[in-house]
């Protein structure tokens, strides 16, 4: 979960840049793109201690950035990358190649449009002033239900 600020400005972002079938949630940052469903109480449990030990983090946004298919908003905070790897730990034998191999925060902008499209839209925003920082205030817990997405749960991180 990002600060209401930076969400905004994301999220018109996406709106200009995202094909509208598939925008289907707002601006955010995936630390995990599936985690055990059958986990979900623990997963709770796991976010909760995990946001207990940071107070709201600040991100610097680095990029934008070559998706191939898109582009995205790298977020430079080491914090966020070690609380990502102590909760991929908990889960490490069950998680996807994709979260296996998962590489640092970043906002995306636009996903699945051509290489064409996405070069011209990086060429774009690579024009534009820098973003300012963000900054992170909690864990937002998502179920995928076939198409649509559904909120599960919603954790602050201290303070």
């Amino acid at each position: 979960m990002l600060d209401p600020d930076s969400t905004t400005r994301f999220d018109a972002l996406r709106n200009w840049h995202f094909p509208a079938d598939r925008l289907v949630v707002g601006a955010h940052v995936t630390l995990f793109h599936h985690l055990p469903g059958d986990q979900e109480p623990a997963i709770r449990i796991a976010l909760a201690d995990e946001a207990g030990r940071h107070r709201p983090l600040t991100a610097t946004v680095v990029g934008p950035c070559s998706l191939g298919r898109g582009v995205a908003y790298d977020l430079d905070c080491p914090a966020l990358v070690a609380a990502r790897a102590r909760l991929a730990e908990r889960w490490t034998d069950r998680l996807t190649p994709q979260d296996r191999g998962w590489r640092r925060p970043h906002v995306t902008v636009q996903n699945k449009v051509t290489p064409e499209v996405a070069r011209a839209t990086l060429a774009e925003l690579q024009s534009r002033p820098p973003l300012p920082p963000v900054t992170v205030l909690g864990f937002g817990l998502w179920r995928y239900l076939g198409g649509p997405w559904e909120p599960v749960a919603t954790t602050r991180l201290a303070g």
